[in-house]
C-alpha cells in the first residue's frame, strides 16, 4: 500500500467509520476530502445517502483519530461509529455465505458498503451491524477474516 495510509495510531480495534452530515450543495464532499488529503489521510471507503436538502457520506478512512481531531478543529458535523469489516476470498460470490452466518446468528444489517481498497488483494466489504461482537465471532466461524484498522491503515 502507499505510504500515505502508514498511520502512527493504527490498532488492532475495530474499524471506526465516520458519518458526515453535509449540505446537498455542489462540492461540498470534494471540500471534506480535499482536507483529508491536505492532512496524507486517504479515504479506504465511501457511501453517500441523498437527501434533498442533505446528505450522509460515511468514510472509513486510513487515520480515525486524526480525522476526528480535524472534524473538531474545523467544525463539521458528524458521529462515529464501529463497523465489521470482513474479506470475500471467493468476492461477490461469498456475498450469500456472509448473509447466511449473520441470519443464522440474528445479526441485522443496518447498512453496508464496500471499501475502495483490496488490503490482501481481496474484495472488502463494510458493515455496520446491531452487534458487532456477535457478527465478528459467528463471521470468524464461518471462516471469513476479519480486518482491523491496523489491516486497512498499513
Amino acid at each position: 500500500m502507499p505510504e500515505a495510509l502508514t498511520a502512527e495510531k493504527a490498532d488492532d480495534r475495530g474499524v471506526r467509520h465516520f458519518s458526515v452530515f453535509l449540505n446537498n450543495k455542489v462540492g461540498a464532499l470534494l471540500e471534506v476530502v480535499k482536507l483529508l488529503g491536505e492532512h496524507n489521510i486517504v479515504v479506504l471507503a465511501l457511501s453517500i445517502q441523498d437527501s434533498s436538502e442533505s446528505s450522509i457520506c460515511r468514510f472509513v478512512v486510513s487515520d480515525p483519530d486524526r480525522v476526528e481531531e480535524l472534524f473538531e478543529e474545523n467544525a463539521i458535523p458528524h458521529s462515529v461509529s464501529e463497523v465489521v469489516v470482513t474479506e470475500l476470498k471467493e468476492g461477490a460470490p461469498d456475498l450469500p455465505n456472509v448473509l447466511a452466518a449473520l441470519l443464522k446468528a440474528e445479526v441485522n444489517i443496518l447498512f453496508s458498503y464496500p471499501l475502495l481498497i483490496r488490503p490482501r488483494g481481496r474484495a472488502v466489504l463494510a458493515l455496520h451491524v446491531d452487534d458487532n461482537e456477535c457478527a465478528t465471532s459467528v463471521l470468524r466461524g464461518d471462516g471469513f477474516y476479519i480486518l482491523t484498522q491496523a489491516d486497512l491503515s498499513r
